[in-house]
């Protein structure tokens, strides 16, 4: 990952450049105002060379603090901490087609999934689409292949399969990946092809990439993340009175109409009498579903570290996404997005939130439904974060990480987190980088901590 030192010295370098006329007005006015003195054209000259000059730095800085992912004080949340429980996972994504009023709300399993195109024209840039939070040219068009479930009963006998291609939202490619999502089939006549049409912000829902709560009449909470059949009821309700708002994760029965509340009321004593079983974390068959690979983003690795950070007292500490927000200004290779996150300092104190704006790969975004960790290299001093995509990626799975061994064996680190997280810290402490996901302690630098990695991996 570059340095902040980098970045800026980049920005200060492309400033200048589109900046030189203020250098060109700077010289040009000294120059007559010397031959010339008084208050005349040459002041106004050189008064506006100095104006542009100065403009330089600042825009500089403004553009290095925007590109570069880092975390500072000014960043932390008004007193601390948000009202978030530790596992909450708030997301706001883009609205969906409610399609006609006869249209009914039902699961489909997303049996493959494949990119059929993404070639955004931004370059590296910083662009906005003002209004719009799924521009065609940002928004990847994904072929899927799925099993609609038309009706309550899940039994493929019931079902029927459907192909496409369908605009996916980013901060929604988790859905695709967990293999569930909610989708409007508008009825047809006899021997038509129903119409599907996905309703992203639910499939998040459904996924269980976004957290849910319900709170009853008596104040008591209940987690109903992926309980698939609870969550579906639910929507359907909240479809049928025009939406249902969430506080956060969480939907208030008290806050609700008395016949809306009744009608989620029943479904809780349902629940209480037959309970559902969480659905898995992803279906079977992920690898017809993985667009991790397809997708644009930095690759996993187990990160790149100066050996003066290392002996000054640098470390990594784990974080975690609380809240993304869809914007409408989007890079290459990801949405940015107002974020909140939940930090652990390394010397143990607190957890505090801070809040960010970033952007977030796209490939860690098709993971969402796995985890919301991200990886933070803390400055020696402890008063900075920045943000390491390269490891996030490797911890998330988002690339697979494996580990060559002395007499060549590979150790798979699939589904490994912990480990992988193990084996960063012990590279990071002894100073090593390590820019691949592949771990090779064959390599004569990598001899000093083999037996440890070894121990970890067993």
């Amino acid at each position: 990952m570059r340095s902040y030192t980098s970045v800026f010295v980049g920005q200060l370098l492309l400033a200048t450049v589109c900046c030189s006329a203020g250098l060109f007005f700077l010289f040009v006015g000294y120059d007559a105002w010397s031959d010339a003195p008084g208050w005349g054209w040459p002041v106004l000259v050189f008064g506006s060379g100095l104006v542009i000059t100065v403009v330089i730095p600042v825009a500089a800085t403004a553009a290095a603090r925007q590109m570069f992912p880092r975390i500072t004080r000014g960043h932390r949340v008004k007193g601390g901490r948000t009202s978030y429980e530790d596992d909450t996972f708030v997301m706001w994504a883009p609205r969906s087609q409610q399609g006609s009023a006869q249209a009914r709300l039902a699961r489909a399993d997303v049996l493959e999934a494949s990119l059929s195109r993404y070639r955004p024209d931004g370059e590296s840039t910083f662009t906005t689409h003002y209004g719009n939070y799924t521009p065609e040219e940002f928004t990847p068009l994904i072929k899927l292949r799925l099993r609609v479930h038309d009706t309550d009963d899940t039994d493929a006998a019931t079902a029927f399969e459907v192909t496409g291609e369908w605009r996916v939202p980013s901060l929604c490619l988790s859905a695709v990946t967990a293999g569930r999502l909610v989708v409007l089939v508008d009825p047809s006549a006899p021997g038509v092809e129903r119409t599907v049409t996905p309703h992203w912000p639910r499939s998040a829902l459904l996924a269980g990439t976004r957290t849910c709560r319900v709170t009853d009449l008596e104040g008591r909470t209940a987690a109903v993340t992926r309980r698939v059949e609870r969550q579906l009821q639910q929507m359907r309700i909240s479809r049928d009175v025009g939406g249902v708002a969430m506080n956060g994760d969480t939907i208030d029965l008290r806050r609700l109409d008395p016949h809306t509340a009744a009608r989620y009321a029943a479904l809780a004593d349902q629940d209480r009498t037959h309970p559902e079983a969480q659905a898995p974390v992803s279906e079977p068959g992920e690898e017809a579903r993985r667009l991790a690979d397809q997708l644009p983003g930095e690759q996993g690795t187990f990160g790149s570290v100066s050996r003066g950070w290392s002996r000054r007292g640098g470390v990594l500490v784990r974080a975690r996404f609380l809240e993304l927000r869809a914007r409408t200004t989007f890079q290459d290779h990801g949405p940015v997005l107002d974020t909140i996150l939940r930090i652990q300092p390394p010397d143990g104190t607190t957890p505090f939130d801070a809040a960010r704006r970033l952007t977030v790969p796209m490939n860690y975004l098709t993971a969402l439904h796995r985890t919301k960790e991200i990886v933070l290299s803390v400055s020696p001093s402890g008063a900075s974060y920045d943000v390491d995509w390269a490891r996030t990626n490797l911890l998330a799975g988002v690339t697979e990480a494996k580990v060559i061994t002395l007499d060549g064996r590979e150790l798979p680190l699939v589904g490994r987190p912990d480990t992988i997280w193990t084996l960063m810290n012990l590279l990071a402490s002894h100073g090593l980088s390590n820019p691949s996901p592949v771990l090779d302690l064959r390599k004569r630098r990598m001899r000093e901590v083999a037996g440890v990695v070894l121990d970890a991996c067993v």
